[in-house]
């Protein structure tokens, strides 16, 4: 059977370049590790590396092992913090963004449960409207709402909150309640400045694909829409998790229930992920996924 320290030092060759920058890395003697090469290559039968004076070629067979030994000391390292994660508490910092409206209504509720649970964590919750770059602004995760479009990003859905469509009482006492979608013309609606895509109603009657608003109201963010709403400005679309209080409460009053198609807005949390999540980190995403108020199905 292959070592596992004879996979370590021939990934540590080809990475280094040489064998005394593996050597360094190692903390062997770069005849240690040209030792440790031949017996590999004595064990397999093949020759993995062609040597020159000036350069270092993998082979055919070595661009093959290659791969695989990275796999499995990759998955060797994952093993062992999982494996560490469950003898020791989770502890350090864990940097959060998302957006306003998310940090407010989703997490701020949880936060307490979370820190009473893992004591030695300290979060770092900071708010960002348009989407961020995680590496520049130090975030270990973001929560993000509704598709997500970069590739170069791991993520895991929390969960989904429904859309409603909702008018403050007073909006409707003063300017009636639509009957059908067709009626938002004559009313005021409350819309985003950007995304697009965010004004486009969930309403039946425009199918599957959804009714496209012009809103004579906009902003970037979702809690202004919904101070705007309740502020009787106008109808606005929001995601449950921002008006369902409200809602329950009588501060705002759903809008033609009946016609609203069963349109949910994505919940993700997102990282950048390099082999296994750090525990601190792991634990909190863990949380959220059990304890957000968001639809699982």
């Amino acid at each position: 059977m292959i070592a596992t320290d004879a996979l370590i030092a021939f990934v540590a060759i080809i990475d280094g370049g040489s064998f005394s920058a593996a050597a360094a890395r190692l903390q062997q003697t770069p005849s240690g590790i040209s030792r440790t090469l031949s017996r590999l290559e004595a064990q397999l039968g093949v020759r993995l590396i062609t040597r020159t004076t000036r350069r270092l070629e993998l082979t055919e067979e070595g661009r093959w092992l290659l791969e695989r030994a990275r796999d499995i000391l990759a998955r060797l390292g994952d093993t062992e913090a999982r494996l560490q994660a469950s003898a020791a508490a989770p502890a350090g910092v864990v940097r959060v963004n998302a957006a306003s409206p998310v940090l407010n209504h989703l997490l701020a509720p949880l936060v307490p449960g979370f820190l009473a649970a893992y004591p030695q964590i300290r979060l770092e919750l900071t708010g960002a409207e348009a989407i961020v770059d995680l590496i520049e602004e130090g975030a270990d995760v973001a929560i993000r709402v509704g598709a997500l479009a970069d590739s170069t990003l791991n993520a895991r859905l929390l969960g989904s909150s429904p859309l409603r469509l909702v008018a403050a009482p007073d909006y409707l006492q003063r300017c009636g309640e639509p009957a059908q979608a067709a009626a938002l013309a004559q009313h005021r609606l409350l819309g985003f400045s950007s995304p697009v895509a965010l004004n486009v109603w969930p309403l039946a009657q425009a199918g599957q694909h959804g009714w496209p608003v012009e809103p004579a109201l906009s902003a970037s963010s979702g809690e202004t829409l919904r101070h705007l709403a309740l502020a009787g400005a106008g109808i606005a679309c929001l995601a449950d998790f921002l008006v369902g209080d409200d809602l329950r409460a009588g501060r705002l009053q759903p809008v033609l229930a009946a016609e609203v198609l069963p349109w949910r807005q994505q919940v993700w949390a997102v990282f950048y992920k390099q082999g296994q999540l750090a525990p601190r980190v792991a634990c909190l995403v863990d949380y959220l996924a059990r304890q957000l108020p968001l639809q699982r199905s």
